[in-house]
């Protein structure tokens, strides 16, 4: 763990130093922590990074001397990176590496085995190249991350050529600086050394355009894996928005929709989708019915676990994963860095807040009391129908009538769980709800209504804390969550995010019970928020 003073005059540069080989973990005002981990450093490895540099970094800005065995755990976790690789020969998998007792290691282990075909010499094992994600998978738990030298197969070519003005409003469109160099280093002059792996950036940072911006220089026929149906669109929209590509040239593969096109946008659902659980996926020959040259994988961290099975079947084909966090609540970083690639590109979300390219938030926990009545009900109840009751206290309903009031020249979005709740919500501002149950081209109407500014309140459920783009909501009201979910905080935050026209600020408001199970876990969510760096106010009422 590295403590980093930020008032420091070298701040900056030991910041920029850090992000190459540390996770950022906590950016609170005045000490930022970063966290060394095998995974930090196998992914600096596969961007170049020497254990020489990373020792360099630390013994020059450290201000206390480094512990021995630190410096030894640097040299020995980053040495294993591509002490194994894998090579083609005449389309042909292999495992190659100059310790000849390793080569017999992996021989040897249980885990791999069923996956090698037969050991040629003492430095080479050929592998079933069907089998080549798992056999990075099994190597990674082993602790010997493989770098992937085995290149990819060309997809079948489609021009893909980035606009200069938009389709849809005729403005001028460019890439920011980030949104180009986090390309550059995916293409990596479509080199072995590029064509797999993550970029990392904040929601509201435009994302989607990194992977526009890829497209036009692969130029291949691509298939796009997101959330859900509004994301699917989104996508789409997007696409002939912002490239030469023509409507008929896209298709969306969703419960709703089944086209095949040269460039299709699915959803995970549709891919994890079976008939019974003890049967196979009945759509996962999406991904052999064409000659896909890349597959984005959107919002990567949320990828289901049933399709990592898929995605190691997977790596002949150039792989781009886009998230704004690699915390997965499952634990499986590990998976997304063996199957999908290495971290390849991460701006922290406060240098772009900086730059004005994201929105500045202020957020707000505001405590409301629980009547006698409703205080008697909640301690009689078990623990999770006690969640409920703090998370849907109807006392909450003037404060959420405070906020749209205070705020009711601005775009205000009230996120919520529990469906009887926010139709309750709806009823009483008189405001649209969008829920599970509201048809996709109900949703697509009203998200539209809310960017063009017809609809100044929009009630979503969780449906919306996922991809979806409303860029003018400047206002967000929670009125209840999961459980203290890192990852749904950040989510809901990010709908936010986008930068504004005037001031560039946002508010996120998160109503909570006091003296509730809903409090701790708000606390949890506090924490994060305050962690990364946002500044958070704890009020009684509204002023």
């Amino acid at each position: 763990t590295l403590l980093l003073e930020t008032d420091s005059p070298v701040y900056e540069g030991v910041r920029d130093s850090l992000a190459g080989f540390a996770e950022l973990v906590k950016s609170p005002e005045h000490i930022h922590t970063y966290k060394i981990s095998p995974l930090s450093l196998w992914n600096a490895a596969s961007a170049g990074l020497t254990r020489k540099y990373i020792l360099a970094v630390l013994t020059k800005y450290s201000r206390y001397e480094i512990p021995e065995n630190i410096i030894l755990d640097i040299e020995d976790t980053i040495g294993r990176y591509g002490k194994v690789k894998l090579i083609k020969k005449e389309e042909e998998c292999y495992l190659f590496s100059e310790d000849e007792l390793l080569i017999t290691e992996i021989v040897n282990n249980s885990k791999v085995k069923p996956f090698l075909v037969h050991q040629v010499d003492h430095h080479y094992i050929k592998i079933n190249r069907n089998f080549r994600g798992h056999v990075k998978q099994k190597l990674l738990e082993l602790g010997f991350p493989v770098e992937d030298l085995a290149g990819y197969k060309e997809g079948a070519p489609l021009a893909v050529e980035l606009r200069q003005k938009t389709h849809l409003t005729h403005r001028e469109f460019h890439l920011r600086k980030y949104q180009t160099e986090a390309a550059d280093i995916f293409y990596a002059g479509n080199t072995l050394k590029g064509g797999s792996g993550v970029i990392v950036l904040p929601c509201g940072a435009g994302k989607t355009i990194v992977g526009l911006r890829i497209m036009s220089m692969l130029n291949t026929e691509t298939l796009i894996l997101v959330t859900n149906i509004t994301a699917a669109r989104q996508w789409i929209e997007e696409i002939i928005d912002k490239t030469g590509v023509t409507k008929d040239q896209v298709g969306e593969y969703s419960g709703e929709v089944k086209e095949l096109k040269p460039i299709t946008i699915a959803t995970y659902q549709i891919l994890v989708y079976r008939k019974k659980k003890q049967e196979d996926f009945i759509h996962f020959n999406i991904f052999n019915k064409k000659n896909w040259g890349l597959i984005i994988y959107d919002e990567v961290h949320l990828l289901p676990a049933p399709l990592f099975r898929m995605v190691a079947e997977l790596q002949s084909m150039k792989r781009l994963g886009l998230t704004a966090t690699l915390i997965r609540e499952d634990g499986k970083q590990g998976d997304v860095f063996s199957l999908i690639g290495p971290k390849k590109y991460d701006v922290p979300w406060k240098e772009l807040e900086k730059q004005g390219w994201i929105a500045k938030a202020v957020c707000y926990e505001i405590r409301v009391d629980m009547n006698r009545a409703l205080r008697y009900k909640y301690a009689v109840a078990g623990s999770k129908e006690q969640f409920r009751i703090a998370s849907t206290n109807p006392l909450k309903m003037d404060i959420i009538r405070a906020i749209v009031q205070e705020h009711k020249n601005d775009n205000v979005l009230v996120i919520g769980q529990y469906i009887d709740q926010l139709q309750e919500i709806a009823r009483d501002l008189n405001a649209p709800l969008i829920y599970g149950k509201t048809k996709n081209r109900d949703r697509e109407d009203l998200y539209r209504q809310f960017k063009e500014g017809t609809i100044k309140v929009l009630i979503v459920s969780k449906v919306a804390n996922f991809a979806v783009d409303l860029p003018d909501a400047n206002v967000a009201v929670q009125v209840s969550g999961t459980f203290g979910s890192r990852q749904e905080e950040a989510q809901r935050l990010g709908r936010i995010l986008r930068p504004k026209s005037e001031n560039n600020q946002a508010f996120f408001y998160s109503i909570i019970t006091k003296e509730s199970c809903e409090q701790i876990f708000a606390f949890k969510r506090q924490l994060f928020l305050v962690e990364q760096g946002y500044k958070y106010v704890i009020k009684d009422q509204i002023k």
